[in-house]
């Protein structure tokens, strides 16, 4: 069986739209219905209804989703087994959320390699719903993400927020932004939720995509305006193509460490709660971290335990 069928399959069962599944994997949305209907064939069975109220699971889809995890994290296992070079080391399998993986990837790893040089890492972006069960499955040790689960089995460390800011190839006037050239932004379900509330005149843009990476390709593609990752942002208005929208409310996204309850007092866990929030909240350069800023409790309140 091809991985990308289970792949599909699980994104399907989260989103419950062709739409967003394909924007996600970025397929079109008839290699999804290909995929499905692929999968269901070798099953001999009908995983998913469609109609006017959406896309659901059947009661076979809901049987086989556990399955389907299973054999995605049985795959990886393999996969990952057979990669890595040094069989004694130690391998950590880390979830980064997609708009954060596109932006802070470097910094980040470069940082884990640094604080654990025996250690094997395989970083995998994704998004919030699919790293919380791949915590629970084991098919991930640590993950940074927008939108926690809530599990008893799983911890959610704050560790702050990312800004966003409205950008336009147009105006620097939010007065001025034209609802028609908007490309609206749902980065995780609270983000969705307070741009609708602070910039209600936008919330019916005709384009609205789920990564800060996809709005900047967009704008620099057909123009308009659109919220991007701060940290984006600059380079594009240094260069003079865009403009901040300086009267456009700040959008902030808060970030979750998150892991497996039984880990929230490692100390392997603790250390890259520490480096996360170091690099990517505090924003702090691409040196090594001492050990000592690391496992110290007296800097425990920078980043909440």
């Amino acid at each position: 069986m091809q991985i990308e069928l289970l792949d599909t399959f699980l994104d399907l069962a989260e989103t419950r739209s062709f739409h967003r599944t394909a924007e996600r994997l970025g397929v079109t949305q008839s290699t999804v219905s290909a995929r499905l209907q692929s999968l269901e064939q070798a099953l001999g069975s009908r995983l998913f209804t469609r109609s006017r109220a959406g896309t659901e699971l059947t009661t076979e889809g809901a049987r086989f989703e556990a399955h389907a995890r299973t054999l995605r994290h049985e795959w990886n296992e393999a996969k990952l087994r057979i990669q890595v070079p040094n069989q004694g080391a130690h391998l950590v399998r880390i979830g980064i959320q997609n708009d954060l993986a596109t932006q802070f990837i470097g910094k980040w790893v470069s940082g884990f390699r640094r604080a654990f040089r025996d250690t094997t890492f395989y970083i995998e972006p994704d998004y919030s719903n699919r790293m919380c069960a791949d915590l629970l499955t084991g098919s991930l040790d640590f993950a940074v993400m927008f939108a926690p689960k809530p599990h008893p089995d799983l911890y959610f460390d704050n560790l702050g927020d990312v800004p966003y800011r409205m950008i336009s190839s147009e105006t620097d006037q939010l007065a001025e932004v034209n609802p028609a050239s908007f490309i609206f932004a749902h980065f995780s379900p609270a983000f969705e939720h307070l741009h609708r509330q602070m910039t209600p005149q936008l919330a019916g843009a005709q384009v609205s995509v789920g990564q800060s990476a996809s709005v900047v390709n967009l704008l620099q593609t057909m123009g308009g305006a659109g919220y991007v990752l701060e940290a984006a942002a600059a380079p594009l208005i240094e260069s003079g193509q865009f403009r901040e929208v300086f009267d456009a409310p700040h959008l902030n996204q808060p970030v979750y460490a998150a892991m497996h309850l039984r880990h929230r007092v490692n100390p392997l866990h603790r250390r890259l709660r520490r480096i996360v929030f170091k690099r990517l909240i505090k924003g702090e350069g691409d040196g090594p971290i001492p050990a000592s800023e690391l496992d110290t409790p007296e800097h425990a309140q920078d980043a909440p335990e």
